[in-house]
C-alpha cells in the first residue's frame, strides 16, 4: 500500500516534469541505500531501503554536477557530428580515444561549449560544441549534463507551480478511483434511512425490523436520511423509541430501545443493530467517488487544524509503524475496508504534502507563489537552507512520531 501511494504521488511529479521538459535525474521509491535501480533512459528509477517517502529529482539542483574551472584537464569524446559526447573528468588514461585539453571556459548551461587549449600546443584555442545530452564522468560514472532550458528554474510559474501540486492531486485522483471501484463493487450507500441489513441478537431484531424497511418517522418526526435517523438512536441509549417504517409499500410502526454502547470518546451512544443498505447505480457510483473524498478531505482538513490549534495532541498522530499496525487490523476486516482504508491514506498524502511547510510540496509552492506576487524568485541559497531545516525538523518529527507509535505497540 505504501508503494502504491508513493509511486502515483511521484508518478505526477515525473510526468509533469517530462511534459514541460525538465530533465527528471531520478524516480525514487524510498529514502537510503538503493536495493533496485534501472535506467531505460535519461531517468534512473530506484527503490532504496527505507519505505517512508520517496522523490523526483529534477535538473537543477545537483550537487554531483562537476565545475569546471580554467586550468583543469579534461577528456573529450566526440559523438558523429562531432559534438562532445563525453566529458572525462578522472582517469583518463582509461579512455585512450578522448582529446585531453586543459579548460579556459566552460558554458554547459547556454550556449554549450567549451573552450581551451591542446595540452602540447597552447597557441591554438580550441572551441568544442557540447551535445545538450553530453554526460560528465567521473570515476567511470555517468552524469547526464542538464542546459538551463531542462532545468526546474528555467520554467515559468504555472509549469513549476504544476509539477509540484502534480503529486498531490495524483493521490486526490487515485482516492476518487479507488472510491468508485468500492461503489461498483459493494454498491452506493443509500441517501434514504434504509436498512439493509438487521444484525442476529439485536435490539431491531427484537423489535420486528426486517432487512428493506425504511424509517419514515421516529417519535412522530419526519426522517429522511441515515444520518438523521443513526443521530436520534445515538443519543436516546436506553431509551424506548417508536418508529414508522415502510416495508413493501405498507407502514408500520415498531417500538425498540436502543441498547447502551461506549462511544470513542468513552461517551454512552444508542444501538440497535442494523446496517445501511447499498444500491447499485452508475451515476450515483460515479458521483460517489467524488463525494467520498471531498468529504474525506473535509474530515482531515478539520483534524488538522485541530492539531495545529492544539486540540489534538501530537501523542495522538500515527507514522509509519502506527500506520503499518492500522492497516494489519483494517485488512482482517476484509478487503473492501483495505481499498477504503487505502482510499483514505492516499488523500491523506495529498492534504500533508500540500501544508506550506519547508521540505513539503507546500512549501516549495509557497515560495513559487512568492515570486509570482514578487516578480522575482527567492534567492534559491536562502531557499534551499529553509527546506534543509524544514527537512531535518520533518525528521525528528519522524522519529517523535515513530517512537510513539512503538511504544503503543508494546502498551
Amino acid at each position: 500500500m505504501f508503494g502504491v501511494l508513493v509511486f502515483v504521488h511521484e508518478l505526477g511529479h515525473l510526468i509533469f516534469a517530462k511534459r514541460t521538459g525538465m530533465l527528471a535525474r531520478e524516480f525514487a521509491i524510498g529514502f537510503g541505500p538503493k536495493i533496485f535501480s534501472y535506467k531505460p533512459g535519461e531517468t534512473l528509477y530506484t527503490v532504496r531501503l527505507l519505505p517512508m517517502g520517496g522523490y523526483v529529482r529534477v535538473a537543477g539542483e545537483d550537487p554531483e554536477i562537476i565545475e569546471l574551472k580554467p586550468g583543469h584537464h579534461i577528456g573529450l569524446e566526440f559523438n558523429d557530428e562531432n559534438k562532445v559526447k563525453n566529458i572525462i573528468v578522472n582517469n583518463k588514461s582509461k579512455h585512450p580515444d578522448a582529446r585531453v585539453i586543459e579548460v579556459e571556459h566552460v558554458d554547459l548551461d547556454h550556449n554549450l561549449e567549451i573552450i581551451g587549449y591542446d595540452l602540447d600546443e597552447y597557441e591554438e584555442k580550441l572551441h568544442f560544441e557540447v551535445d545538450p545530452k553530453a554526460f560528465f564522468i567521473m570515476d567511470e560514472s555517468e552524469t547526464q549534463i542538464a542546459p538551463y532550458d531542462r532545468q526546474f528554474a528555467s520554467k515559468t510559474v504555472g509549469q513549476r507551480g504544476m509539477q509540484l501540486f502534480a503529486g498531490p492531486m495524483m493521490n486526490f485522483l487515485l482516492a476518487i478511483v479507488l472510491f468508485i471501484i468500492i461503489g461498483f463493487v459493494q454498491g452506493v450507500p443509500s441517501d434514504k434511512a434504509l436498512i439493509g441489513e438487521v444484525q442476529p441478537n439485536s435490539a431491531a431484531e427484537e423489535a420486528g425490523f426486517q432487512d428493506g424497511d425504511e424509517i419514515i418517522q421516529i417519535e412522530g418526526n419526519a426522517v429522511t436520511t441515515w444520518e438523521e435517523f443513526t443521530l436520534i438512536v445515538r443519543d436516546s441509549p436506553s431509551e424506548e423509541l417508536t418508529m414508522t417504517v415502510q416495508r413493501d409499500e405498507e407502514m408500520d410502526s415498531l417500538t425498540v430501545i436502543p441498547a447502551e454502547a461506549e462511544g470513542m470518546q468513552g461517551e454512552k451512544i444508542g444501538q440497535i443493530g442494523v446496517q445501511l443498505a447499498f444500491e447499485k447505480s452508475f451515476i450515483k457510483t460515479l458521483q460517489y467517488g467524488f463525494v467520498e473524498t471531498y468529504n474525506t478531505t473535509k474530515m482531515i482538513v478539520t483534524n488538522l487544524a485541530m492539531l495545529i490549534t492544539g486540540q489534538f495532541s501530537i501523542d495522538m498522530l500515527a507514522g509509519p509503524v502506527g500506520i503499518y499496525d492500522l492497516t494489519d487490523q483494517v485488512v482482517q476486516t476484509g478487503f473492501m475496508s483495505f481499498l477504503m482504508w487505502t482510499a483514505m491514506l492516499s488523500v491523506n498524502l495529498g492534504i500533508i504534502n500540500l501544508v506550506p511547510l519547508p521540505a513539503l510540496d507546500g512549501g516549495r509552492l509557497l515560495f513559487v507563489g512568492i515570486e509570482a506576487i514578487r516578480g522575482k524568485p527567492v534567492d534559491p541559497q536562502k531557499e534551499g537552507f529553509v527546506h534543509f531545516v524544514g527537512f531535518a525538523l520533518l525528521m525528528l518529527l519522524m522519529i517523535v512520531v515513530t517512537w510513539n507509535d512503538i511504544q503503543r505497540l508494546f502498551m
